[in-house]
């Protein structure tokens, strides 16, 4: 009997979500916990971290989980590695579901960087206004370049003082629009952007809006995580967990 566990946090985990519980899927949701007030799902959920690849294997054998969807964002690459390796210990089917990343169109000006130390590297010495669009997990690495103001867009108000001495924050929750995202850039008089390339169409707005608007990108690329099946169609996956393709949703 199928017992799936889906490692959620995007998109395409909350798509999948809806499909399992349309189908009647026995399956746990699991957030990281990362968000205040994460979206509610139609599936039973938990919060919090397993405690690195043993508190994962534990998990996997005591809920007696058959199958793990790999929904993370594709930063976050030490959950997906976790997850291989818990799931080749504890003999569980593991497929990522993965959106695929972002590819460079005619008018766009991308600068490619491999991390974010690169991308702190990579802004210029003169003072800049930078639309940091990285979350909050990795603001620290900016303050060698505390001559920028950064502009950020975060799910939850800061509970702490932000690190970076020049900076605006709004509180947004996606999906934008290229329209919204082109009035934001223009109203902050952004110069810079900096993204990770973590595809999908949520987080694409900024993008298409930079492009109209001739605006640079230093983008990130993805992290690397070890082998394993990846999947980017909702049907391949609920095919592969034995659910009718026939979603629902």
């Amino acid at each position: 009997m199928t017992r799936t566990l889906v490692l959620g946090g995007t998109t395409e985990a909350s798509s999948l979500a809806r499909a399992l519980a349309n189908c009647g899927a026995d399956a746990v949701f699991s957030y990281a916990g990362r968000t205040n007030a994460p979206a509610a799902q139609p599936l039973p959920t938990r919060v919090g971290g397993f405690g690195g690849v043993q508190g994962l294997v534990q998990y996997l054998q005591r809920d007696s989980i058959s199958h793990v969807v790999d929904a993370t964002h594709p930063f976050a690459a030490q959950m997906s590695a976790n997850a291989v390796e818990a799931c080749a210990q504890a003999d569980v089917a593991l497929c990522a579901f993965e959106r695929p990343p972002w590819q460079a169109q005619q008018g766009d000006v991308w600068q490619k960087v491999p991390d974010l130390h690169a991308a702190v590297e990579a802004l210029p010495q003169t003072p800049e206004r930078v639309f940091l669009a990285i979350g909050k997990q990795n603001l620290a690495l900016f303050t060698k370049a505390s001559q920028h103001h950064y502009l950020l867009r975060l799910v939850d108000t800061p509970d702490a003082p932000l690190p970076l001495p020049n900076v605006t924050a709004v509180i947004a929750r996606g999906p934008f629009t290229t329209a919204g995202d082109r009035a934001l850039l223009s109203e902050q008089k952004i110069d810079v952007i900096i993204a990770k390339n973590a595809g999908g169409h949520g987080a694409q707005a900024k993008l298409d809006a930079a492009r109209e608007l001739g605006i640079p990108v230093i983008l990130v690329d993805r992290p690397l995580v070890p082998s394993r099946v990846i999947l980017g169609d909702l049907g391949q996956v609920m095919a592969w967990l034995g659910h009718s393709t026939r979603l629902g949703v």
